[in-house]
């Protein structure tokens, strides 16, 4: 097999599109298959580095190590981070081009870059045996149709056969699925190949009689019910998915190697992103990990964590607003730990001067840490392997703010002054050894007989978190059919399931859109 391929489509967003692409990806890995993911189009706050120097979606990055092979920009080509509710900043094959309003991206910008997404795909088919695309929301947003370039476009352009995965556990999958397919066009349906249910709780055979009369309705057979699976820690993509108060991740974890725990706080700054930096923390016996908005949720933290953000200055207002930044003045002045990462870093210092992201200009910092921050036009992306606190470390940094450390003991090439971090780098607290010795440093000031747990390996939990997917895939989905459609592409003889696309939709009837 070379070059085949299937795009995994979602009635919604959050459908669990990402779940299973990178379950797909997992257990083609293991039949030995080199296979590989792809986005065309993702907008996501939480991103990540190649080895490259490109910027991606983290989501991507994490199927690209379901399929144990090396991300690349070629896997997501197009990324939006959205600075506020109108508008992103656009990132092509890894690298920003500018700041669009959503009504000047739909309007034209996004249609030119179709090109562009379907080369890469087809490079990434002419190098793996397989490519396992994910679509984004859903491909029946008929608004959208004319400007898609991650759903039905690209499958269409590519001849792919796509699979629609449904949330069970919210209800009403069956509508969603019917609704889904007659709403596309007869081009778009006949690409259509079946159905995924996910989440679902429960006896499978009560649901049996509802996927029959599915197939009576689509002539579209049902190609797996995968249960719902808790705690499967995936890196998120589109947004925080917990609740503020909730704790940062469902999975059980071992009883803590000490007398204590340890309680983190991650402050919920707008526009937060890359805030899987504490899934580390969180993976630690006897770590407890909760995202806050109020100041009185600081109190009995023995850490707080000031995570990156898309808008440093407008997240700075925030904490000023909430009361957050006086609790964490207090909390320095206490030597109480806190740490902060990229936008979180640059918060804490004396001065921020923004011409770049927010045009705020000057403006004055926490001033917890001897740092002035000047945002560049260009953003800066690397991935640095350094030492801190007698442990290697190795970290990824996607910032526009240039930090001038004016004092202080160096830290990851940000500083410390007491219980104070500051550094430009995700995924530091993935390196076991220095995550081990920061929770002692924090368990020291704050009082806690706490005690890392020696063996904690988190690249480990990850593999066995995307094991989890793999299993997912092989043991409640029809991989005899997935095969197949992987392998020959979409079935013939789909039949067309009415009304299809309105008027003025491509594909649809001619005339104008939502005409009678």
């Amino acid at each position: 097999m070379r070059g085949g391929g299937l795009l995994v489509a979602g009635t919604t967003s959050d459908a669990g599109k990402s779940v299973v692409t990178a379950g797909i990806c997992r257990w083609l890995a293991r039949q030995g298959v080199r296979v590989a993911p792809f986005k065309g189009q993702n907008m996501s706050l939480n991103s990540y580095v190649t080895r490259e120097g490109a910027e991606i979606g983290r989501a991507q990055a994490m199927q690209a190590g379901a399929a144990r092979v090396e991300p690349s920009a070629l896997m997501n080509p197009v990324l939006l981070k959205p600075g506020s509710d109108s508008s992103s900043q656009v990132v092509l094959l890894g690298k920003p081009v500018g700041e669009l309003s959503a009504r000047g991206y739909h309007g034209g910008r996004q249609q030119t870059l179709l090109g562009t997404v379907v080369e890469c795909l087809e490079e990434l088919r002419s190098t793996y045996d397989a490519v396992i695309c994910e679509g984004a929301g859903s491909p029946a947003e008929i608004n959208l149709r004319s400007t898609d370039i991650v759903n039905m476009a690209v499958a269409r352009a590519a001849r792919l056969p796509v699979v629609v995965v449904g949330d069970i556990d919210r209800g009403g999958v069956f509508a969603q699925f019917f609704g889904t397919t007659a709403l596309l066009s007869p081009e778009d349906q006949e690409l259509i190949a079946g159905f995924l249910v996910n989440k679902f709780r429960g006896d499978v055979t009560l649901l049996e009689p509802g996927l029959d009369m599915l197939l009576g309705l689509t002539g579209r057979r049902t190609l797996g019910v995968l249960p719902y699976a808790h705690g499967l820690g995936i890196d998120e993509e589109d947004g925080l998915r917990v609740s503020l108060r909730g704790a940062v991740r469902e999975s059980v974890v071992a009883p803590p190697a000490g007398e204590d725990v340890l309680r983190v706080a991650v402050c919920a700054v707008p526009l937060m992103s890359n805030f899987t930096d504490v899934d580390a923390l969180a993976a630690e016996p006897g770590v407890v990990v909760r995202f806050v908005d109020r100041p009185e949720e600081l109190v009995d933290a023995d850490l707080v964590v000031v995570p990156g953000t898309r808008g440093t200055v407008r997240a700075l207002a925030w904490l000023r607003e909430r009361g957050l930044a006086e609790a964490l003045a207090r909390r320095a002045a206490a030597g109480r730990p806190v740490l902060g990462v990229c936008g979180g870093f640059q918060m804490l210092g004396a001065h921020i001067t923004d011409e770049v992201e927010s045009r705020a200009g000057e403006v004055e910092g926490l001033g917890l840490l001897p740092v002035r921050v000047r945002f560049a036009p260009e953003k800066t992306l690397a991935r640095p392997v350094g030492e801190a606190l007698g442990e290697r470390v190795e970290g990824y940094e996607i910032h526009h703010g240039v930090a001038e450390v004016l004092g202080g003991e160096p830290f990851l090439d940000g500083c410390r002054v007491g219980s104070v971090w500051g550094t430009h780098w995700h995924g530091a607290l993935e390196s076991d050894a220095f995550r081990r010795a920061f929770l002692r440093e924090v368990a020291r000031a704050a009082g806690r007989r706490f005690v890392p747990a020696p063996g904690t390996s988190f690249a480990a939990l990850r593999e066995e978190q995307l094991d989890r997917l793999g299993d997912l895939i092989e043991w409640y989905a029809d991989t005899d059919a997935l095969w197949k459609l992987i392998e020959q592409g979409p079935p013939t003889g789909l039949p067309f399931v009415p009304p299809g696309a309105p008027p003025g939709v491509p594909g649809g009837p001619p005339g104008v859109p939502g005409a009678p």
